[in-house]
């Protein structure tokens, strides 16, 4: 006999309460900068909070009965949900402000920010008030880790367990955890966050940027974001390498698993060498980074001049420079930008491309396919030549020295499936809006990966503001199938899941 289970509505609304709060609060820290600058919008940020925070505290007061009890199927509701929830209510800033009137727009804004995705519609960035561009970066912050990992952090106080969310939240095929309770590991996530945060701020302001500058910057690197608070993202620092490396570094360790961070700081660093995932993004970064460097040097200007080239011990590190900069931006879907890379010769223009479906490591806080996905796919690929010719062997796909359950592998290949289609669909539907193809490969490509540069009309030197009203909000809902890595978003779709059993 089969039990019938009813979704426990109560602790979703609860939680999408908690959510709002939180949102409230980082309001307020902008409404702070506002202040600080003694900007007149820090009223208006700080109203935008205040009805934040109020509407949350009473979704928890009028459910504060709630039955403590959370399962998958709620788990799956509330990360979706809590998405959508911070973003619409993330909007709230920019209409109350008036910094981005259209509703449209602010949503896509802010969709962008939370999904890490760093699409921009904004023309003009740098006329924005402080409060606004700390929100913006703050969007990226807040989503690079999960709001919801945030929220699984506090929920052990309110009696409710954390580890659907955690699940629902991180999809991917890594399973790593820092300690057996999931609360500690979250806690822990978010201390190596804040961390690594603080640091690349402090080395940005040594560098040469401003304080303000270096906050922003050092919110959307370690998020893998990529809003700036200049209109040449980070171009505007092309006469500061030092700058530029820092960033490369940073965005490296963005894209790195998280759990990796931690064994290096616990000085286990034989545990982060061995990782299979961490040896494969490091030869992909160091190996697109010289081919993409040489060829520049080679064919192409960086700064995109038609110059010679002569032996320049100045021109090749900046074209080595260059190049690492676009991959890693690229790669991880950091999405900041030195140069056009869709102006370096053709044939980088299509390695570019390709990267756009490589991603950043599981574990971290980047989009994309994920390298382990990859891996899996290819070792996959040649078993089955093996088994092909071996078809009474029994020949497992190893992955860093253990055998993955076949669960595991089709998994893997389900998704990535998924994701093709996705993009297949994406693109066709901007097509029908009107761009032309380049442009709706492109948008499908970037927002889907949570990258924010693409091609066409909407390459590094352009933005999504010229989108149609329906493309914005497509693209929005790509940018949250991808930074939920599809099944999460797209289980809610299917007829069974709301079946109560």
């Amino acid at each position: 006999m089969t039990r019938i289970t009813k979704l426990n509505y109560k602790i979703i609304v609860f939680i999408m309460g908690l959510l709002l709060v939180f949102n409230g609060g980082f309001m307020s820290v902008s409404a702070l900068v506002s202040a600080i600058y003694r900007e007149s919008e820090g009223f208006d940020i700080l109203a935008a909070s205040g009805v934040a925070v109020s509407i949350g505290a009473i979704l928890m007061y009028l459910t504060r009965n709630h039955v403590k009890e959370l399962r998958k199927k709620e788990g799956y509701l509330i990360v979706t949900l809590g998405w959508l929830i911070m973003a619409f209510a993330g909007t709230m800033p920019y209409m109350f402000t008036g910094s981005i009137p259209n509703y449209t727009d602010a949503f896509f804004e802010t969709m962008s920010g939370f999904t890490t995705t760093g699409a921009s519609v904004v023309n003009d960035i740098e006329i924005l008030p402080k409060g606004i561009l700390f929100w913006r970066s703050m969007t990226h912050w807040i989503g690079g880790m999960g709001i919801i990992v945030l929220a699984v952090a506090i929920l052990p106080l309110l009696g409710i367990g954390g580890m659907q969310l955690f699940a629902a939240e991180a999809p991917g095929p890594s399973a790593d955890k820092l300690h057996p309770r999931i609360t500690d590991t979250a806690k822990r996530l978010w201390l190596i966050y804040v961390g690594f945060t603080a640091i690349e701020t402090v080395l940005l302001k040594i560098a040469g940027m401003g304080w303000f500058d270096a906050i922003n910057h050092a919110l959307s690197t370690l998020s893998t974001g990529g809003f700036s608070t200049k209109n040449a993202s980070t171009a505007y620092w092309n006469d500061n390498p030092a700058i530029q490396w820092i960033i490369i570094i940073f965005m490296f360790i963005a894209g790195a698993n998280f759990v990796l961070s931690y064994f290096a700081f616990k000085g286990k660093f034989s545990k982060v060498w061995r990782d299979t995932e961490f040896k494969w993004y490091t030869s992909f970064v160091v190996g697109f980074s010289v081919l993409g460097g040489t060829l520049i040097y080679l064919y192409a200007d960086p700064s995109i001049s038609s110059i010679d080239h002569p032996m320049v011990l100045g021109e090749m590190e900046s074209a080595f420079r260059h190049s690492t900069f676009q991959v890693l931006a690229v790669m991880t879907t950091t999405g900041f930008v030195t140069a056009d890379y869709t102006l370096w010769t053709p044939f980088l223009t299509i390695m570019f491309f390709g990267l756009f479906f490589l991603g950043g490591s599981a574990g971290s806080t980047s989009g994309g396919v994920k390298v382990v996905r990859h891996i899996i796919l290819i070792r996959n690929g040649i078993m089955e030549f093996k088994r092909t010719l071996h078809p009474n062997a029994i020949l497992p796909v190893r992955y860093n020295g253990r055998a993955l359950q076949s669960g595991i592998v089709f998994n893997v290949l389900g998704f990535f499936i998924l994701y093709m289609l996705s993009f297949i669909v994406g693109a066709i539907v901007l097509a029908a809006l009107g761009l032309d193809f380049d442009t709706a490969i492109g948008g499908a490509l970037s927002t889907l990966g949570n990258v924010g540069p693409a091609f066409g009309d909407l390459s590094p030197v352009d933005n999504f503001a010229g989108l149609p009203q329906l493309g914005k909000w497509w693209c929005s809902f790509l940018m949250l199938i991808g930074r939920l890595e599809l099944f999460t978003v797209l289980i809610l779709l299917t007829p069974f899941f709301w079946r109560n059993r």
